[in-house]
């Protein structure tokens, strides 16, 4: 009997353990000495803060309109580990702003420090007076806050409310950011009246993912006079979702990333459906075709391009003067819109200017007013063309089947020409016919049409082609002398392009002079192409140097083009590669053996493979007794490569960065 009893005890003691692990047990403004000490895996070298707790919740509730509030309740404690980890103590609250004026509003908003002196509990609170607010975008405003005595060692905690009457505004949950996390954890209440899609993403495990049922009668007050007011009650199923994350690893920005925004584990909503009581069902969210619908009707959107815009009759006369076909026609359009109107604020894609002939006055605008104008003029003459929406690779992924308009930032022009499709951006300077930026390519986009269809832009689809030709050969005078020549990718040569347009080709070449050090000298420096933005910038110059008379020199045949880092520098990835495109480079080498020295020493020829088939590298060098004959490729056949292929690809950059750095050893004939 005592053994089944102390059997029990047991039990009973496990279960409650289990308990205590899947609820924490933290209170705002509760805080003891021993809080202060932080015993985590997740602390090393690399975390400036840790946070020890992110608790939300949000929940319906009854307001005095005779609807339903959201009501969104947050407590956060962070310990600040580091003065590289003090920006952990700056808060940014986002809060939305409807066309008409309303607003959510932000409650409750309390913050302390605590710092530890000795063995006692130094508290340092907010003040009021101390909360800013910021307009961010129209609809958008932020109230921000910095806490007080921030220092090396400071626990920080913080809990605020955000009461919303747009249901469609469910708060989002990021259980992952920029600091490790001990517990993160969210709890939504829905009643039945309302549907949302769950979206989730990210690697982690939920350490709980629950949902149970209840029902819940809510309060709600109706005016339904001057003075008078009407109180009534609904009762509604209630499906409570709890979700619970542990030990929650940091996510950083390293190199090749779209946006950190793509990978951390979150969870995110959108209002699908309502349907309240002896009501018909609402859908909100709507199909492509009824996006589409709305948006062609939409002023700052379809109607401007839907008009005749006979105002541009003799303007498109002069631009499109002597075009021999629609091809040419269309060329001569998107170059004029591109070289002649200036892109002002962030990406969007709607105007906000409804008149495409005051744009065209201005010579400026957002992002969607100049590529609504550039589509307008096209149909103007009679070319088919359609605006596309996309997001952008640093704004994060566009959802692949649900027209969650919010995910969008960005408008280019899709054109058809006798049975060609061609992706315009007029927005970007020196952006040739027919490409878009880099950055555009970032999955599915949309085509706003009577028939809406949908369009990928993979980075994948981009190669981007260097080669290079380095000629050396024994000066008649002195040293060694030759040729430099090399022909930039599409993106490259773009960026050459801006760069050129903010100085000089002499200053040019006189940096990259520079970049060899004081034993190269550089002269009848050319750029080829410069001014035709569809095709690649070819580099040209002479060069001029002098190995010295040592008994033995070292000399990199590959110059500056040598891949001097690995871009790949953390040990472990919790995210993909991203690349912006696939690369084959190449570069040749033909030199001559310095007069009066032998070759002591080659490097070996090579040829290593990326997984069989997604990239390659090869090395071969031949030494013909004067003359030295050297081949080296990269190639990357794909863009993006899985988080489990981040150490190949580690190790493979790492073999090209070693095997680029090798020397040819010359010594002293005798």
């Amino acid at each position: 009997m005592l053994r089944i009893l102390a059997l029990s005890a047991v039990v009973i003691c496990c279960i409650n353990q289990l308990k205590a692990q899947d609820k924490l047990n933290i209170k705002y403004g509760k805080l003891a000495v021993a809080d202060f000490a932080v015993a985590s895996a997740l602390v090393d070298s690399n975390a400036n803060a840790i946070v020890l707790a992110d608790i939300g919740s949000t929940e319906f509730q009854g307001n005095n309109k005779g609807r339903l509030s959201l009501i969104f309740k947050r407590h956060k404690r962070i310990k600040i580990l580091n003065k590289n980890g003090f920006d952990a103590a700056k808060v940014e609250i986002s809060l939305y702003i409807s066309n008409s004026g309303d607003e959510e509003k932000l409650d409750d908003v309390k913050a302390v420090t605590y710092n530890l002196e000795g063995d006692k509990i130094v508290e340092t609170k907010l003040e009021t007076k101390n909360i800013f607010k910021e307009q961010v975008r129209k609809n958008i405003v932020t109230k921000k806050f910095t806490l007080p005595a921030v220092k090396e060692g400071s626990i920080i905690d913080y809990t605020y409310t955000i009461n919303s009457d747009f249901i469609f505004n469910l708060q989002p949950w990021e259980f992952q950011g920029e600091y490790p996390c001990l517990w993160s954890e969210y709890e939504v209440n829905i009643p039945e009246f309302y549907n949302y899609v769950f979206l989730s993403q990210g690697s982690q495990a939920f350490h709980t993912n629950k949902t149970t049922n209840s029902s819940t009668s809510y309060h709600l007050n109706s005016a339904s006079g001057a003075e008078r007011s009407e109180s009534f009650s609904i009762t509604a199923n209630v499906s409570t979702n709890r979700w619970v994350m542990k030990d929650v690893p940091a996510l950083k920005n390293e190199s090749f990333i779209t946006t950190l925004s793509n990978h951390i584990s979150k969870i995110d909503f959108q209002l699908s459906q309502i349907n309240y009581p002896n009501q018909p069902v609402q859908n909100i969210m709507g199909t492509w075709g009824k996006v589409s619908e709305e948006r062609l009707k939409d002023e700052s959107f379809g109607v401007p391009i839907e008009r005749g815009n006979g105002w541009l009759d003799d303007e498109i006369k002069i631009i499109t003067k002597n075009s021999s076909n629609k091809l040419e026609a269309a060329q001569k359009i998107y170059a004029y819109v591109r070289d002649n109107f200036t892109r002002t604020g962030n990406g969007t894609y709607i105007s906000d200017n409804t008149s495409l002939k005051d744009i065209f006055k201005k010579r400026s605008g957002n992002i969607a007013e100049i590529n609504l104008l550039l589509i307008a003029m096209l149909r103007h003459e009679k070319i088919e063309a359609e605006p596309v929406i996309l997001s952008t690779r640093g704004n994060g992924f566009a959802h692949a089947i649900y027209p969650l308009m919010g995910k969008f930032n960005y408008l280019v022009c899709q054109a058809v020409i006798d049975s060609s499709r061609y992706y315009l951006d007029a927005g970007l300077p020196r952006l040739g016919f027919g490409m878009l930026p880099e950055y555009c390519y970032n999955g599915r986009a949309r085509i706003i049409s009577t028939v809406p269809a949908a369009v990928d832009f993979e980075a994948d689809m981009l190669l981007e082609n260097k080669a290079t030709t380095i000629i050396i050969v024994n000066s008649a005078q002195k040293g060694m002398e030759g040729g430099f020549t090399t022909t930039l990718g599409m993106y490259e040569s773009l960026e050459l392009r801006n760069k050129l347009a903010k100085t000089n080709k002499e200053d040019y070449f006189k940096e990259v002079e520079k970049g060899y050090g004081n034993e190269m000298k550089i002269t009848n420096g050319e750029i080829d192409s410069l001014k035709i933005y569809e095709q690649p910038v070819t580099l040209k110059y002479d060069m001029k140097f002098d190995l010295g008379d040592d008994d033995v020199i070292y000399f990199n045949p590959l110059l500056n083009e040598a891949t001097k880092q690995n871009p790949f520098k953390s040990m472990s990835r919790l995210y993909p590669v991203e690349m912006p495109y696939r690369f084959n480079e190449t570069i040749n080498v033909n030199m001559e053996v310095p007069k009066g020295y032998k070759v002591d020493e080659l490097p070996k020829s090579t040829r290593v493979k990326l997984n069989e088939d997604e990239g390659m590298f090869e090395y071969i060098v031949k030494n013909n007794g004067d003359n030295i004959q050297l081949r080296c490729r990269l190639v990357l056949g794909k863009a993006n490569y899985a988080t489990e292929d981040y150490q190949t690809i580690r190790d493979f950059f790492g073999f090209v960065v070693k095997k680029q750095a090798e020397q040819i050893v010359f010594k002293k004939a005798k």
